[in-house]
């Protein structure tokens, strides 16, 4: 499918002609550990940027919840993408990866993703997006001190992932 899209990049919009469209995932068919991911979806909730701290020095990012016909899911954007979108946008995120975050799958984009706004009908409404949300692969039971693994990191003893 080819189609003209608004492409978000920090504050800027550019309009891009003929982009080609790859695969879409359904937001319920997330799995942690899932890297170039493509999802259409439709902004639920969206939060204002912030900075953090993490091990790697201060990040900004915004949080979102987003969904689809299948279910909905937080988003985390990060860096220049932090704070591009808003409540009722339909978007497309484009490189994408999953993570595990108190036990919930989360979507991410960052540096290497895009985030493209959509017509309005390119996804069901508010009022159709189910409260399903993508389980992740393993339950993990939070001992103090410990995390869920990270992207890349290498699977837990005796897990078959």
């Amino acid at each position: 499918m080819r189609a003209h899209q608004t492409l978000l990049v920090g504050s800027q919009s550019l309009l891009v002609a003929c982009v080609s469209v790859g695969e879409v995932v359904r937001v319920i068919d997330l799995r942690e550990g899932m890297d170039g991911v493509n999802v259409r979806v439709r902004v639920l909730e969206a939060r204002e940027a912030k900075v953090i701290e993490t091990r790697n020095g201060p990040r900004t990012i915004s949080e979102a919840l987003v969904g689809d016909d299948s279910g909905r899911v937080r988003l985390t954007l990060w860096g220049k993408l932090a704070g591009s979108i808003k409540k009722g946008d339909v978007i497309e995120i484009r490189g994408g990866w999953t993570t595990v975050y108190r036990g919930q799958v989360q979507l991410n984009v960052g540096a290497k993703g895009s985030i493209a706004k959509l017509d309005d009908n390119a996804v069901v409404g508010e009022d159709e997006i189910p409260e399903d949300t993508p389980k992740p692969k393993t339950q993990y039971t939070r001992r103090e001190g410990a995390r869920p693994p990270r992207r890349g990191s290498p699977p837990p003893r005796g897990s078959r992932r």
